[in-house]
């Protein structure tokens, strides 16, 4: 009898402490500096790669692990397999592909410049005040390419757009796909970007089956438009086509979209400090 309890014990405890376990670690490696792609929000990397390396660690059944190093470690961490991916805006070249394997791309990133109509500017040369968002593709561009062009530096994209309508700025520099949503009538995209580049991530050379997993969920994301609402969400921009008109949608978009019932509370919080100081001086 003893026995039989013993091992309906045993049975338990290896349910209790099996079930919900992830099949081992995926371990991500980038550099946190590289906004929308990684970057830290609250002490957390968050970003576009986090999003996507998310859903293959689930894909994978595996828990995500971050590590945040120099950029020009993060090959040799991948090589080395002290990592599995490695991510944060890598461009394919072919003296990269000679030491790991990429994944299909995932974004291209294309650098556009809005104007406003009526200013006549036709190319970046021609500009000398730009707006960017801190810490973007395009902030590292100009700043290496362009010293001679005074840059304003916004955290988000919307207050960049606000410094061109208020005329503080010529220009602003931003990613393709925010422009679109953001661009007033008032405003135009030149012809010509000024950077284009395609991101992929990186994995051990020969690790086929990683490789294949990352390439299957990269694929899905694409195809389904998820990473476009990634890049969206990342780069400050609501997309406001998805938002519905009824009430669990309008509670979404006010209370928990962005993480808006942080503020709600905080503000919960110091109107009963208030009322609780009123009613102490009203005693």
């Amino acid at each position: 009898m003893k026995k039989k309890i013993i091992i309906m014990l045993l049975i338990i405890m290896f349910f209790v402490t099996g079930c919900g376990k992830k099949n081992g670690n995926l371990v991500l490696v980038t550099e946190a500096g590289f906004a929308p792609y990684e970057y830290y929000s609250n002490g957390e990397i968050v970003g576009v790669d986090i999003d996507i390396a998310k859903k293959i660690a689930e894909y994978l059944d595996k828990e995500l692990i971050i590590k945040d190093v120099a950029f020009d470690s993060i090959i040799s961490e991948v090589k080395t397999e002290k990592s599995d991916i490695g991510a944060a805006g890598i461009s394919f070249t072919e003296e990269r592909q000679r030491e790991v394997d990429f994944t299909i791309s995932y974004s291209d990133s294309k650098q556009v410049v809005v104007v406003n109509t009526i200013s006549g500017y036709r190319d970046i040369s021609e500009i000398h005040k730009v707006a960017v968002q801190l810490g973007s593709v395009a902030d590292t561009y100009l700043t290496e390419n362009y010293p001679n062009i005074d840059i304003i530096r916004e955290k988000k994209f919307l207050a960049a757009i606000q410094d061109l309508k208020d005329s503080k700025v010529e220009a602003v520099v931003m990613d393709e796909l925010p422009a679109t949503k953001l661009m007033t009538k008032e405003m135009e995209m030149l012809e010509e970007p000024l950077v284009v580049d395609s991101y992929g991530m990186i994995v051990r050379k020969g690790n086929k089956e990683l490789l294949d997993a990352c390439n299957k969920v990269i694929k899905e994301l694409k195809e389904s438009g998820e990473i476009d609402k990634y890049l969206l969400k990342h780069m400050g921009v609501e997309e406001k086509t998805n938002k519905g008109n009824g009430i669990k949608e309008r509670f979404y978009n006010s209370v928990i979209y962005d993480g808006r019932y942080k503020y709600i509370l905080e503000g919960l919080k110091n109107t009963i400090i208030i009322a609780l100081g009123a009613v102490i001086i009203g005693i």
